[in-house]
């Protein structure tokens, strides 16, 4: 039985995922998402971050796993596996989530750190190409990835296949272009579900409010809202911002295009783009610039019709959670 119930899982983690990111990508490029702003460089940027740690991280983890663990703890090789089925989904979920919120945190409030995790947030649109846009270093020390791969070791594999299915889905949605959510805010029959959704899991608006170029309209907030399937520990340690709003441009205010490759791989390659953040001599962290007209951005694809309209009909005050 376990070993039928691991197949069902091993193929909704290939194949059913791999359905999901096929349609969202077509319904994306069907709405016109990325339009002008999706050059050659961008292109290059959101390919090689989706490829490229498939190829080297994945058999990293591969070695740590196989060779690694068994050599450092020979003696607790499935010492979990009598941990029932939903328990063990649990521990991965929060051992995962939890140390990945507190990865992600640290690279918005250290300077130091902050250019790892750049890349994630150059791109002025939104898009599920955008839940791989990664340095690959800032991936390659995932260290929430090598506690699952250690959890997994320790007897909890079953579980760990059901988490990860279950949050790569969760993340996409809430990076994809297509606000799901936003029926919720619009129907007063909805809004306690709405409550309990936007303050549990990662939802287009919260999450594409960390992704907004500004924070000065009240909607955008890269400072905080760092969940990744959880939006919860947002909730927990007061980092939430909450407005049911969608920002109006994305990305970095000062962002002048770095190569595909500094952006893949800084500090191996720096950028060529003078005062770039990625450049040889440039700056930890750089300061917003004002906006100008034609960084702003509608995200929302399923409503043309209002395209020159701001979103009134939820409206509500931003709260800090």
């Amino acid at each position: 039985m376990i070993e039928q119930i691991k197949q069902v899982i091993d193929n909704l983690n290939g194949y059913g995922f791999s359905v999901l990111t096929l349609v969202l990508g077509v319904l994306e490029f069907s709405f016109g998402l990325y339009k002008k702003r999706w050059n050659k460089n961008e292109k290059w940027v959101d390919i090689a971050c989706f490829t490229i740690p498939k190829l080297v991280v994945r058999p990293l983890v591969a070695y740590y796993s196989l060779l690694v663990l068994p050599a450092l703890l020979p003696a607790l090789k499935n010492t979990f596996d009598w941990v029932p089925f939903l328990w063990g989904c649990a521990i991965i979920a929060v051992a995962d989530d939890l140390t990945q919120y507190w990865y992600h945190r640290l690279h918005h409030q250290v300077p130091w750190l902050w250019r790892f995790h750049r890349t994630h947030h150059s791109a002025s649109y939104m898009g599920m190409a955008m839940a791989s846009r990664q340095n690959i270093i800032y991936t390659l020390f995932f260290s929430q990835t090598y506690l699952t791969a250690a959890l997994v070791y320790l007897g909890l594999g079953i579980p760990a296949l059901v988490v990860k299915g279950i949050k790569g889905t969760i993340t996409t949605l809430a990076h994809s272009s297509i606000p799901w959510d936003k029926p919720f805010y619009q129907y007063k029959v909805l809004h306690p579900l709405a409550w309990i959704l936007e303050r549990t899991i990662s939802t287009p608006a919260t999450h594409h409010a960390h992704h907004a170029a500004t924070t000065d309209d009240g909607v955008g907030y890269y400072k905080g809202n760092f969940g990744n399937m959880f939006f919860w520990w947002d909730v927990i340690f007061g980092t939430a911002h909450i407005s049911r709003q969608y920002p109006k441009a994305y990305g970095i205010s000062h962002y002048g295009g770095d190569q595909w490759y500094a952006q893949l791989a800084w500090p191996i390659f720096k950028s060529k783009v003078e005062g770039s953040e990625l450049a040889a001599d440039g700056p930890m962290v750089k300061d917003d610039v004002p906006l100008q007209p034609h960084q702003l951005y509608r995200p929302d694809p399923l409503a043309k019709a209002e395209a020159e309209q701001p979103v009134a009909e939820f409206q509500l005050q931003p709260v800090k959670v």
